[in-house]
């Protein structure tokens, strides 16, 4: 289905909030977004001007079919587009890179549980605290808890069987006060619960009211004359002061925050978090955004919002930024929903919140000048393989960017042509592309390669998008020839006939690569040159080949393995390829469609068609068959 034709059945779209989905004519998801009423949404697209946004442009000339998920509410739609997004990454919305890589602080779902340092992530009940972008801040927090409470540092499954059985004794932290003993019930699961909570609102930044009770509780064990358990309390009262001392206090009025800020620079993004807790600065927090051309602060926010707090625990109060979201009631909605009370989404134009919601932007933009600059420091520094590979090949200039392509079939059958993309030195797999050909008659490589160079380029050419530095032919003179000739028809200019010949600006060099003796045939000369097999750019080429016949012979493997198992069955009478797909889809294989009983067929193709498959495959009665 293309653009006009969904044009078309715009009118059948529903007018109920939900979620659509665009996808490309290969099955690429290219966009995910929300819609209070879908129809007048999806129909936005396919409108008048659209043409002057060219990231909309480009998405919607590749658009070949649209999906919805009706739901029953904004806020639901809002769930299932953040869901969906994560899961899928679709190539238009924008790419959020979040903060697994960073630690967070883990507080078990166990009857005893363990507070610990983690960088993977489980959803077992545990709660996670970060994640945490200073890891000398966290380790620091972890050595404040363990001189505050008593949490026990062993790995043991600790439950009532294994303490009424006594199978672990306890260890030399007990014995020196650091751990009350819960291996063998010396401390009761409502206390160790307590105290637990307690860590928990801590790392939270909760504080005050922590102090609060830490003190009441002190005065009743000092009235009680319990006063050792009151010089503890005392003691962490006083570790509790020292902890909140180092917090820079930047609200008075001591209402739980985050302020979200977005800084934005042509295709990078950087997004920061700071989260108040009691007036107090808890935690800041980095992402970085790719993909983000065309793209407005007030998407960026909107996305940010739904993806950063899917699966948080922790909402505020209130939530701070620097632009209001298009859907900005229906966000505060959902985060009401899951913190249990009101959440307020506000803008702030004057005052100490404007001031700091700047100081967050400031933040963001140095982030992102940061990261900017090491991505251009990164392509600055090429890769030694790579250089060393452009002086091997006499190259005036290094090819960062390198595409090679291979043929891969069977006597002619299930042919298919592989591209495989190295951008300085790395596989760029998310532009490998395989191509399924039907031009050639019989084994043709030099047919096939003809159609998948012709394939390529035209598409390139189309796009405007930038020609490779080199293009490497897994062959000998004659597969060379055959791209050259393809080269020439499209009006590429590619590199001269010698090696002196300039490569670069639009002009991709080509070379040949021959399996046998590993020789490289330059267009134009008659001998093959030889690089040394020691030359680490020999070896990058090598690896860049052998990706390429790799990529091809997989997906020749699997064509030729689907036309296979589909032919027996279409020998069958009434058995066409539409009925042959689902039976495969059932039943896995011909195989299984063999051993099949005449009910299980009967339920995908009919009573009818299922004795016929039967009677083919010559199964004896199911009366026959043991069990």
């Amino acid at each position: 289905m293309h653009a006009d034709n969904i044009r078309a059945r715009l009118s059948s779209l529903p007018t109920g909030p939900g979620v659509y989905q665009f996808t490309s004519g290969k099955g690429e998801v290219l966009y995910i977004g929300k819609a209070v009423n879908l129809r007048n949404r999806v129909r936005h697209y396919f409108q008048a001007g659209i043409e002057k946004n060219p990231r909309l442009k480009a998405m919607t000339s590749k658009i070949d079919d649209v999906e919805v998920f009706v739901t029953d509410s904004e806020v639901e739609a809002l769930i299932l587009e953040t869901t969906l997004i994560k899961q899928r990454k679709p190539r238009y919305n924008v790419d959020l890179k979040d903060d697994k890589s960073y630690p967070y602080i883990v507080i078990t779902n166990e009857p005893y549980p363990r507070v610990f340092a983690t960088r993977r992530v489980v959803r077992d009940g545990s709660k996670y605290i970060g994640p945490f972008t200073d890891v000398g801040s966290m380790h620091a927090s972890l050595k404040m808890i363990r001189d505050l409470y008593m949490v026990r540092s062993c790995n043991f499954a600790i439950d009532d069987e294994v303490i009424r059985k006594k199978k672990i004794r306890v260890c030399l932290d007990y014995h020196i006060g650091k751990c009350e003993g819960p291996c063998e019930g010396l401390v009761s699961r409502e206390r160790y619960g307590a105290m637990i909570d307690e860590v928990g609102q801590l790392l939270r930044g909760r504080t005050a009211a922590l102090a609060g009770r830490l003190r009441t509780e002190m005065e009743k064990a000092s009235a009680e004359q319990r006063f050792e358990e009151a010089a503890s309390l005392r003691d962490r009262m006083t570790a509790l002061d020292v902890y909140n001392q180092r917090q820079k206090i930047v609200d008075l009025d001591q209402v739980d925050r985050d302020l979200i800020a977005v800084a934005l620079r042509e295709n990078d993004g950087c997004c920061v978090v700071f989260r108040v807790r009691e007036g107090k600065i808890a935690g800041k927090q980095q992402f970085f955004v790719s993909s983000a051309r065309g793209s407005s602060e007030r998407e960026v926010v909107e996305q940010f919002l739904g993806t950063y707090y899917l699966e948080k625990e922790d909402i505020p109060r209130e939530v701070h930024l620097q632009v209001k979201p298009e859907h900005g009631e229906v966000l505060a909605g959902w985060l009401g929903q899951k913190r249990g009370g009101k959440v307020d989404i506000i803008v702030p134009k004057i005052g100490e919140k404007a001031k700091l919601l700047k100081l967050c932007l400031k933040n963001a933009e140095l982030s992102l000048g940061m990261m900017v600059l090491q991505k251009e420091k990164r392509r600055a520094t090429l890769p030694p393989a790579v250089e060393l590979l452009g002086k091997d090949l006499g190259l005036p200039k290094s090819p960062r960017r390198i595409e090679c392509f291979d043929i891969s079939h069977t006597q002619g059958a299930d042919t298919v042509g592989s591209l495989v993309v190295f951008v300085d030195g790395v596989a760029r797999k998310s532009e490998y592309r395989i191509f399924n050909l039907e031009s050639a008659n019989g084994p043709d490589d030099f047919a096939s390669m003809r159609e998948t160079v012709r394939r390529r380029y035209v598409r390139v050419m189309a796009e405007g998008t930038p020609l490779p530095d080199l293009i490497v032919i897994d062959g000998g003179k004659g597969q060379l020839a055959s791209a050259l000739e393809v080269i020439a028809e499209l009006g590429i200019r590619p590199a001269g006939e010698s090696n002196s010949s300039a490569a670069g600006n639009g002009r991709p060099a080509l070379i040949g690569l021959a399996k046998r003796l590993e020789e490289i045939y330059h267009p134009g000369i008659t001998d093959p040159q030889s690089i040394p097999k020691s030359s680490p750019g020999l070896k990058l080429l090598q690896k860049i080949r052998n990706e390429a016949h790799r990529f091809a012979v997989s997906h020749h493997r699997s064509r030729r393995a689907r036309r296979t198992l589909q032919t027996e069955l279409d020998l069958i009478a009434g058995v066409g390829k539409k009925r042959a797909n689902q039976l495969l889809g059932a039943f896995g294989s011909v195989q299984g469609v063999r051993f099949a009983t005449t009910e299980q067929i009967g339920e995908i193709v009919g009573e009818a068609t299922a004795l016929k498959i039967r009677q083919y495959f010559e199964l004896p009665p199911e009366s026959t068959r043991g069990g």
